[in-house]
């Protein structure tokens, strides 16, 4: 059984909305990311199911190494078919908001949510969201946005509806949103929701394979080159830090999602608890957060405009990529201030 963590009026009102609206659009954040989309999508097989029309808006692309999700077909992508991506909001009468805690999180797409007229629907694991809905389901403590997806159409007792490509979607979600269930899934209920999953036929061996055994010569190559190249340790504060510049990125042909997971790979150290990646874009540097333990790096993250969870945050940087990397070293080197603060 499942702890009742959503609220039951939160329940109630988003079931009669569901109930009652006929066209529905589901929103996530730019550049989605694993649980973004099998948040999306699993809500999206689950409302087809329900016979609603109901259609998934993204900002931009995603990694090709998701593109095998049922339903990734059928997202509309604003960056492509701007009036379209517009006027689906537009026209929905109940919007999804999955996955993000701030209408920042949706670059182009942000005033055409602002504007639309349709309810609203916020859910989201990522701590302080600052948008108005009509249902606002926020638990930072949930491991992934698909988690609550689970928990949302169980509450609502549809569990036996609920078809396979939704199960397969919520599980990948869930499965990459804890690095393979290696962070923020240490909750029994967890794996409860895994056995439930099975049971609707899904193959969590495949999806695995699926996600993590299929890049590219290039993204392996990029991989090495950060490893011996670009990776810098500091032991006396159990640290490391990779970085890429956009040159770099390009002499290795850079695709979205090449370096997915590459922050993950610096705990395999031994005595490192802190690991950051960083990446020069075009426009601005994205940095990685994790960590191991106790230690809060989305107290980190939040020096340099981000946050997340305990173990895994993000953040940005318009400095250059050497004055974010001293910064950043600044920050692991007073490591104690952000234990001393939580």
């Amino acid at each position: 059984m499942l702890t009742k963590i959503i609220a039951e009026d939160a329940i109630v009102k988003l079931h009669k909305l569901v109930k009652t609206a006929e066209k529905i659009t589901i929103v996530t954040h730019i550049s989605p990311d694993g649980d973004a989309l099998g948040s999306s999508l699993g809500l999206y097989w689950f409302l087809l199911e329900l016979q609603k029309e109901v259609k998934v808006v993204v900002p931009n692309a995603f990694p090709g190494f998701l593109s095998w999700m049922q339903g990734s077909d059928k997202i509309i992508q604003y960056v492509e078919n701007r009036k379209l991506a517009e006027d689906t909001i537009k026209d929905a009468d109940l919007l999804f908001f999955l996955d993000f805690n701030d209408m920042s999180r949706i670059n182009g797409l942000k005033n055409a949510t602002l504007e639309a007229t349709g309810k609203k629907i916020l859910i989201d694991h990522h701590p302080h969201p600052d948008i108005y809905c009509d249902v606002k389901i926020s638990h930072p403590e949930i491991s992934s946005t698909c988690e609550l997806i689970f928990r949302l159409i169980c509450r609502m007792g549809y569990f036996q509806e609920m078809p396979f490509n939704s199960a397969e979607n919520i599980y990948t979600g869930m499965m990459t949103d804890t690095g393979n269930f290696s962070f923020n899934s240490q909750s029994k209920e967890v794996y409860f929701i895994i056995h439930e999953l099975l049971s609707k036929g899904i193959d969590k061996d495949e999806i695995y394979r699926r996600i993590y055994n299929t890049y590219s010569a290039d993204r392996m190559k990029l991989m090495g080159y950060c490893l011996s190249k670009k990776m810098k340790i500091y032991p006396e504060h159990k640290a490391a830090l990779i970085f890429l510049t956009l040159n770099e990125l390009e002499q290795f042909h850079y695709q979205i999602g090449d370096t997915e997971g590459f922050v993950n790979i610096p705990l395999q150290i031994q005595g490192i608890d802190i690991s950051i990646f960083v990446r020069q874009d075009k426009d601005k540097i994205k940095i990685s957060f994790r960590s191991t333990g106790n230690f809060p790096i989305n107290k980190m993250a939040e020096d340099f405009n981000g946050g997340g969870h305990l173990n895994a945050a993000g953040g940005d940087s318009y400095y250059s990529v050497h004055k974010t990397i001293e910064l950043l070293e600044q920050a692991i080197a007073n490591r104690e201030k952000y234990e001393i603060n939580t």
